[in-house]
């Protein structure tokens, strides 16, 4: 049977990803803070699916402990997905450091951290898959939520250079780009209905592309448009924008 680490584990996209996972026969292991949180979701996934569930704990922002929690897993993964990520408040962090680092720190040094040693782990049994979220905001930098943006776009690259550096390894990376997504973490922004996806549709949409190998999926489809469409905006018109 095929097994997933889920990093992250507490945030909505992650839950709905266990269970996506969990109903197409995955082992899981999950991890995050504060992790026996999930023992009631852990053991529902475990009945409800007949599968293994065991729950990690995981701090991002401790890179020193993270060759340790990968050491401490109870297998080597088939596949790794981290949904560790932070909006952050962008106002705040223009002034304040440490609200400015913890958004580099969570959206981007932790999973960078923790995925270096996966992959080369990965690389050596010449098999497996690594799934990161990002974000559509890492596009184009956008005064609203540049330093966010800032960090999703630095992880999108990272993704992108680990895809090709593990090619040859026959391990599969993929770069999710969620547009707004109905969550916790965005559940006091007036979204868009038409272009705000539910967790469990971002997780049969990762799902899929996970099973055909593609390289970079938008969540919703629509994303990749509108994306495209703001990184053709000049940049001399696009300065003047407030968007």
């Amino acid at each position: 049977m095929s097994s997933l680490l889920i990093l992250g584990t507490k945030s909505d996209i992650a839950k709905a990803l266990a269970r996506q996972y969990a109903a197409n026969g995955y082992d899981l292991l999950l991890a995050g803070r504060a992790i026996n949180e999930l023992d009631d979701f852990a053991k529902d996934l475990t009945i409800r699916h007949e599968i293994k569930v065991s729950l990690h704990e995981f701090d991002a922002n401790d890179f020193d402990s993270h060759a340790a929690f990968v050491k401490q897993l109870p297998q080597l993964p088939d596949g790794v997905i981290t949904a560790i990520g932070y909006l952050g408040e962008q106002k705040q962090a223009e002034k304040d450091w440490s609200e400015c680092q913890k958004i580099m720190n969570q959206n981007l040094l932790g999973n960078i951290s923790v995925l270096n040693i996966l992959a080369n782990l990965f690389a050596k049994r010449q098999s497996g898959f690594i799934i990161g979220i990002s974000s559509v905001a890492g596009d184009r930098g956008r005064q609203k939520n540049y330093l966010y943006g800032a960090a999703k776009a630095g992880f999108s690259t990272y993704l992108s250079g680990l895809r090709n550096r593990l090619f040859k390894d026959k391990v599969h990376v993929l770069t999710v780009k969620p547009g707004f997504v109905n969550t916790q973490m965005t559940a006091d922004m007036d979204l868009p209905e038409k272009l705000t996806a539910e967790p469990e549709h971002v997780a049969k949409d990762i799902y899929k592309a996970q099973q055909k190998n593609k390289n970079i999926l938008y969540t919703k489809g629509i994303w990749a448009w509108i994306m495209r469409i703001i990184r053709l905006i000049p940049e001399w018109q696009f300065k003047k924008m407030d968007i």
